[in-house]
């Protein structure tokens, strides 16, 4: 989530910035100074020192050179020591061709037979000669006569390899700083260069910065980043955000809730989260389109997928269960209308006959009218009140066989049906029994001989309720998609939509730890739906009887003073209601 900057931004201060654009071109700024001189100094630290070596070893070089000519040690040895002798001529010539300060060939006694000073030739050397008259050979930087030089120090041996003197050969160190100061210069401007490379750098890379935090300070995005939490787990409604891979990266509260899931589900696809099925597909994207309905355990979800900039997607899930409850009861009571205006029609003709009876005097014939109608009455209710002896369900049947009259559909029960009083969860056996026979009704209008055949039976604490109607049946293609969240082939009701039915009464058996199957039957080809609920009844009580001949002569809870009766259509023939 983004916001705009602030468009207030109050007076310009002076002191530590606070927007993240400026913040972080400073710190750049000064990690890439630093690092620059850091860097620099580290070159030139090592630099010096590798100067002076290799000013003593060229020192040494041009010694050990001078050394090794056999004329020198001869004339050191033939001659005297002046200022146009051959040692001091040699040495001048060394010293001119080598560019050395000075080139001092001394004897044993350390007494200069050579030097640039031809008057210093004949005096004692003002360093120790020592270790070169010993016959070892010497580096060194030191302070001498001409000033500081590097310094390289070498025996002078005769023919027969004895020490006869010492050779001292200087290079001015002026030469060496001066040398080290000519690359200062070069080495500061690669660095000025590269500063300014990471400058620049540094800019774009902190305007990006600002466009993508909009300008923002840091304290904003914290309070940003607060608001957000604040908001995504305050909504009533389900947020669930993936990331490009597939995988969930943000769950909130409400979203845990409808779903089922907790806090570990972050990380894990879908799928893996929910397991497979509609709700996960939908989350996925495998399924796409607005508003898509889903049922997760008992709710009725309303999902909508955006994908985002990075590549994953956003996903929200709104509550429908209620406003389906909701719908669920106007189609209740619509059909409830319906069933009263069929009996509205059904009393109106009987009224009439009843009248022309009377106004023709034959009443005896009108009692025995009336007489029919009461028994034919009573009967249908004693017959649905042996076979099921749940209220709810009950009033159920007596309801749909009132609706499924007026349709031109008999709706009849399965010969040696018996459910007794002793259901755990008898409204969501009422909500699957309504699906099943309202799918019946609706599938059965129409066709030939319409009917529907409602079986209930119990077998120790197991539950089996079949619903077989005489529509077209479902093909043998569709029969793995008819318990899919939002498949039908229905026209979509005014309330919202189709395709839940069947699901929810999927649910429902799962929950009880059942099945839902649907066949074709042999004989006509109608549909058979079978609901198996190993758990629906509760175990029998020691000494007790189950059924409304357990309520002390009394009429079951539910069912009005006057029985069913009232809502009960004309009794067809065998087991029609």
């Amino acid at each position: 989530m983004s916001a705009p900057p602030t468009t207030s931004r109050g007076p310009r201060r002076f002191g530590r910035p606070r927007r993240v654009f400026s913040q972080v071109l400073l710190m750049q700024l000064a990690v890439i100074t630093g690092v620059t001189v850091l860097a620099t100094g580290l070159f030139l630290a090592p630099l010096s020192a590798q100067l002076d070596d290799q000013a003593m070893r060229r020192a040494l070089a041009i010694a050990q050179s001078t050394a090794a000519q056999p004329q020198i040690a001869e004339s050191l040895l033939t001659s005297g020591a002046s200022a146009h002798g051959p040692v001091q001529v040699a040495a001048e010539r060394i010293r001119r061709s080598t560019g050395a300060e000075y080139v001092v060939i001394m004897d044993v006694r350390g007494v200069r037979w050579s030097h640039t000073d031809t008057t210093r030739i004949g005096d004692v050397v003002s360093t120790d000669p020592g270790t070169a008259l010993a016959g070892r050979s010497v580096m060194e930087i030191d302070d001498g006569t001409l000033g500081r030089s590097a310094r390289g120090k070498v025996p002078l041996r005769d023919r027969s390899d004895r020490v006869i003197g010492a050779v001292s050969v200087g290079i001015a160190y002026d030469s060496v700083r001066a040398r080290l100061l000519s690359v200062i210069p070069v080495l500061l401007a690669y660095a000025g260069g590269a500063l300014a490379v990471g400058a620049l750098a540094a800019y774009l890379i902190s305007r990006r910065l600002q466009r993508q935090t909009h300008d923002l300070a840091f304290s904003d995005i914290s309070a940003l980043l607060t608001e957000r939490e604040a908001m995504l787990h305050s909504i009533r409604e389900g947020v669930v955000a993936l990331d490009r891979t597939g995988h969930i990266r943000l769950l909130n509260d409400e979203a845990e809730r409808l779903l089922g899931l907790g806090p570990d589900a972050t990380g894990r696809t879908p799928e893996e989260a929910l397991g497979p099925g509609r709700t996960a597909d939908v989350l996925a994207g495998k399924v796409v389109g607005d508003d898509l309905v889903t049922v997760r355990g008992s709710r009725v979800l309303l999902a909508n997928r955006m994908p985002t900039d990075d590549g994953g997607a956003v996903a929200t899930l709104r509550d429908r269960t209620e406003l389906e409850y909701l719908g669920r009861e106007l189609d209740s009571t619509h059909g409830l209308i319906d069933a009263l205006r069929a009996q509205d029609h059904e009393h109106a003709n009987r009224l009439h006959t009843l009248l022309g009876l009377l106004e023709l005097e034959m009443h005896e014939d009108a009692m025995d009218f009336v007489t029919e109608v009461v028994g034919v009455h009573r009967a249908t209710a004693e017959q649905v009140t042996e076979k099921v002896h749940d209220p709810l369900l009950a009033s159920l049947l007596v309801g749909k066989a009132t609706v499924a009259a007026e349709r031109g559909v008999a709706l009849r029960m399965v010969p040696g049906s018996l459910l007794p009083d002793r259901l755990v969860d008898p409204r969501g056996l009422v909500t699957a029994l309504g699906n099943l026979v309202d799918n019946a009704l609706d599938a059965a209008a129409g066709s030939a001989d319409a009917r529907i055949e409602v079986g209930l039976h119990a077998e120790g604490r197991t539950a089996v309720l079949r619903v077989h109607d005489s529509g077209p049946g479902v093909a043998a293609a569709d029969q793995d998609f008819i318990f899919t969240e939002g498949w039908s082939t229905k026209e979509v009701p005014v309330h919202g939509k189709r395709g839940l039915g069947l699901p929810l009464v999927r649910r429902f058996a799962e929950r009880q730890g059942g099945s839902v199957s649907v066949t074709r039957s042999a004989e006509d080809g109608g549909a058979v739906f079978t609901v198996v609920l190993p758990e629906a009844l509760r175990e029998t009580p020691t000494g007790s009887e189950s059924g409304p001949e357990a309520t002390d002569g009394q009429e079951p809870p539910g069912v009005p003073a006057n029985g069913p009766s009232a809502h009960l259509p004309p009794a067809k023939s065998g087991e029609a209601l």
